[in-house]
């Protein structure tokens, strides 16, 4: 027989709180089912149903043993992030989990799908653990600036050892079936059925004593292990605190009771709980769910793609195609000539052979996906596919001429994007009859990796053109983020922004290491300097030149790239640029200093010394200058999706929640006085957003418009 139990007891006056727990017995087994759609998520109603069936059970004469499992499709994601930052409520998750261990009644938990955060940690407080074959489990707290605060970080030491407790909590990754068996983190993996086989584990455990997680010492680690963990961790962190307060509760584990260890643990998850670092995180979280939510696309149907058609297989147009082989779809992939498509089709391979070496896929998964890939130099087989993506050369005039060859190929009611990271959508919407059917897919390099996918609206452009773009970065996995059309769309175009400032400061006496340095203590994994070497720097030459017809004499330009370039200086591949590159070390070079100290000074520009603040201040000050009049102007919806696309796609630390999240927390006055003191010194080479001085104006901020 099956009882739903609601948490009303603890409801407030007026408030009606959901059945979220099913209940039922099996013999002596009582089942406690949390049903808490979509996700399971231990919010404060699941929190006090599960804390009254426990004790239910334990009064009932005729249930002998508890297991503890989830409906739908996951056991739990986790705690529900819409309590963060708010008073706890009663029952405590801690004071549910010890409740749990304490029980008389042995206490199995089952777990399917993700067993994640306080899921886990339920877990851990019960007296065994099965996981389903195919499920995942993990404390992923860190990766929103939090650690586990009900008794994760003392618990996981004792039951798997320090050294692999560590490792989970401080990279906050899941675990499968077999290495969470492996670990001891899980005493069994159900075979075939997961629900009558953890019933069956808990009938096997009536009448027998369980020892309590709480009351184990923590098995001593190997020292030269423990070192090298901590080492690890120290060096991921990258300016992060929560991995590094990881280190600390997790050795506290070693020497401290349970008793004391966990209060510690409480004390720490608030702390980090009320950080600027976790509200970054948080904001972030918030802003990749509220991404592809548009209010005009509430009701449109997304078509449906099965076959994609992509032209080009560089690097760009390789990697895109097995994005798409990843995520189940079949491919077409389009070159010009054999020899072409024969290096394609090697870059391909190559990178599923990677992914071999690394562990990601095996054998049969490379050869599955590369059944779905279908290589040609026939452009008229392109006419069966649901949707093209060209993914050819930044050339204006060749992506025109291509249109027009598609349009006498592929039928009018056709899907067709550009992967263009920087070209105007028009002119190529121009040469396709049905332009309404015309948008951008800008991915990232390497494609199949980054997580960001710019989707750019063109004019003209349908609503169900744009819903279907949105369900396909769902189903690759991408973050997607709606850009308007402008030269560089949202990321370039403050890219460019941030570069130019950092070059202007080369001419008011800063040198390229001291900006890398200083970029780099911010929290970005490369400065501007070395990713330009990593990129190389004639992918720049080549852009300064195609805009150099077009550019504004009076405008400020600085022309070192070209120096740099007509010297062979293509960066890390020509083993200068602006750094030297031994061994694959990458040095100051006493050349480029010399040359950009003499360009500096032929400008007649004062020059000084820069402190890392004031270039970091400036940087951000130019970023969020021109992500405000990104806003202003349209391009963007939302001060949050500038935050995303620079967060995923460019480096900007996520800790510090992006651009905008990062001014608001800041204060946008001393944003705005950075900006306003940059323009003066600029000259044409910056101008302030109406709208940033706007906020200041009405004393509001960028979290204001999240909303639009």
């Amino acid at each position: 027989m099956s009882t739903a139990v609601s948490a009303a007891g603890d409801a407030d006056e007026g408030e009606t709180m959901p059945d979220v727990l099913r209940v039922w017995r099996d013999g002596e087994v009582a089942v406690l089912e949390i049903d808490n759609p979509p996700v399971n998520a231990t919010s404060q109603a699941v929190r006090r149903a599960l804390l009254d069936a426990v004790q239910r059970a334990q009064s009932e004469p005729e249930t002998l043993s508890i297991l503890i499992c989830g409906a739908g499709r996951t056991f739990t994601a986790g705690g529900d992030i819409t309590e963060f930052g708010k008073p706890p409520r009663e029952p405590h998750l801690p004071d549910l989990i010890n409740r749990i261990e304490e029980s008389g009644k042995p206490v199995v938990v089952a777990w399917h799908g993700t067993a994640l955060g306080g899921g886990c940690e339920i877990g851990l407080g019960a007296h065994k653990r099965i996981i389903a074959k195919d499920g995942f489990v993990g404390l992923p707290e860190v990766k929103l600036g939090l650690l586990p605060g009900a008794g994760g970080t003392q618990r996981l030491p004792r039951l798997v050892g320090p050294v692999a407790a560590l490792d989970l909590i401080a990279t906050g990754r899941m675990v499968g079936a077999e290495e969470a068996l492996r670990l001891g983190l899980v005493d069994a993996i159900a075979r075939k059925d997961l629900r009558a086989e953890a019933i069956e584990l808990a009938r096997g455990l009536i009448g027998q004593m369980q020892p309590r997680l709480s009351l184990r010492s923590t098995p001593a680690a190997e020292p030269e292990a423990w070192q090298a963990m901590v080492a690890k961790v120290n060096r991921e962190a990258r300016g992060r605190i929560a991995p590094q307060r990881a280190i600390e509760l997790v050795s506290q584990s070693l020497t401290l009771p349970f008793s004391l260890g966990q209060p510690n643990e409480r004390r720490a998850f608030f702390e980090l709980m009320n950080s600027e670092q976790s509200r970054g995180l948080r904001h972030l979280f918030l802003a990749e769910r509220e991404a592809g939510k548009r209010p005009e696309l509430a009701s449109v149907t997304p078509r449906d793609l099965h076959q994609i058609g992509i032209i080009g297989a560089g690097t760009m147009g390789s990697g895109i195609a097995v994005a798409f082989l990843d995520a189940g779809y079949k491919v077409m992939l389009v070159e010009a000539d054999d020899a072409a498509l024969q290096a394609g089709l090697e870059r391909v391979n190559g990178l599923y052979l990677r992914a071999i070496r690394s562990g990601r896929i095996d054998e049969n998964t490379r050869l599955n996906r590369l059944s779905n890939l279908a290589p040609t130099t026939e452009m008229s087989r392109l006419a069966g596919c649901d949707l093209v993506i060209e993914a050819i050369f930044e050339d204006m005039g060749a992506k025109i001429e291509l249109m027009k060859k598609l349009a006498n190929l592929v039928p009018a009611s056709m899907l067709v994007a550009t992967n263009t990271s920087y070209l105007d959508l028009e002119p190529m919407a121009d040469a396709l009859p049905a332009p309404e059917r015309f948008l951008g897919l800008h991915f990232f390099s390497p494609a199949h990796v980054m997580k960001l996918l710019e989707i750019v609206r063109a004019r003209r452009t349908s609503l169900q053109a744009l819903s279907t773009a949105l369900a396909i970065g769902r189903k690759l996995k991408k973050i997607a983020v709606i850009s308007g059309v402008c030269e560089g769309f949202i990321g370039n175009r403050i890219l460019a922004k941030f570069r130019a400032q950092c070059e202007f400061m080369l001419e008011e006496g800063a040198l390229p290491r001291e900006i890398d340095a200083a970029m780099e203590a911010f929290g970005l994994a490369m400065g501007p300097f070395a990713v330009q070497d990593l990129a190389g720097l004639d992918i720049a030459w080549a852009r300064r030149k195609r805009l150099a017809a077009t550019r504004d004499p009076a405008d400020r330009d600085v022309p070192l790239v070209d120096r740099l370039c007509e010297q062979g200086r293509f960066g890390q591949k020509a083993g200068k640029g602006w750094y030297l590159y031994e061994n694959g070390h990458r040095v100051p070079d006493p050349a480029v200093e010399a040359m950009v100290r003499a360009h500096a000074a032929a400008t007649g520009r004062p020059q000084r010394s820069f402190s890392a603040q004031e270039i970091q201040n400036r940087v951000v000050a130019a970023m969020v200058n021109e992500g405000a009049k990104i806003l202003g102007e349209g391009i963007a919806a939302r001060p949050a999706d500038i935050d995303l696309v620079l967060v995923n796609g460019y480096g900007f630390p996520n800790w510090r929640g992006g651009p905008m999240h990062y001014a608001d927390a800041l204060g946008l006055k001393q944003v705005l006085a950075v900006a306003q003191n940059t323009e003066a010194r600029d000259g044409r080479g910056f101008e302030v957003a109406p709208l940033l001085a706007e906020l200041v104006s009405s004393q509001r901020n960028f979290s204001t418009l999240n909303g639009g």
